[in-house]
């Protein structure tokens, strides 16, 4: 039997897909919050973990350079997420992430079915639906890390508190910020988060 970890924020939104998980019979599925993720990956070792990128704490999943994060979901783990092509940046940071499954928010639960069982299997699933979305990603003008920062700032993260998610000193997050705020055309921070924001990067 499959082993499936739900990860979400919302705790209402994550057990409606526990329960339709869970209706199918084929899977064996648990759920958390942000905050018990690590312990109870360790504890569970699930075959796949979904994530719902819109999530606010899904940033930490994704950055690549947070490999413990990554890790303390367990090596075996394949990583399906939630996604909509109107968020290429997640989707970009999602598949430098390694993520297995790509499936669309606004489909079909029986989509989602099936991409479990796919990745599992250790193949990859990507809904057609995203492939704008995939489009736009490889046009963007930032690097995955350059959208990290930016998407932790936009969550309300300090500098400090941006460096020590990424493992990286103050002056490095600074750089990678005034990067990104240059390639956007933007004035400042805040612009160059408003203008990712609008443009479905961050």
């Amino acid at each position: 039997m499959t082993r499936v970890l739900v990860l979400h924020s919302a705790g209402l939104l994550r057990s409606a897909l526990v329960a339709l998980l869970k209706s199918e019979g084929a899977f064996d599925v648990f759920s958390a919050g942000w905050r018990t993720a690590s312990r109870h990956a360790e504890s569970l070792r699930p075959d796949v973990c979904v994530v719902d990128l819109d999530c606010p704490g899904a940033a930490a999943l994704l950055d690549g350079g947070a490999e413990g994060d990554r890790a303390a979901l367990g090596a075996r783990a394949a990583l399906l997420v939630l996604a909509s092509a109107g968020r290429p940046g997640a989707l970009r940071r999602a598949f430098e992430a390694r993520a297995l499954g790509f499936v669309d928010k606004h489909g079909s639960p029986q989509r989602l079915v099936r991409a479990i069982r796919k990745v599992a299997e250790g193949e990859r699933f990507v809904d057609e639906s995203l492939a704008f979305g995939f489009l736009e990603a490889s046009r963007m003008p930032l690097t995955a890390r350059e959208l990290s920062v930016l998407a932790r700032a936009a969550e309300g993260e300090s500098i400090a508190e941006i460096a020590r998610g990424l493992h990286l000193s103050n002056g490095t997050v600074r750089n990678y910020m005034a990067s990104a705020t240059r390639k956007v055309g933007a004035r400042n921070r805040i612009d160059a988060i408003r203008i990712s924001q609008g443009a479905g990067w961050v």
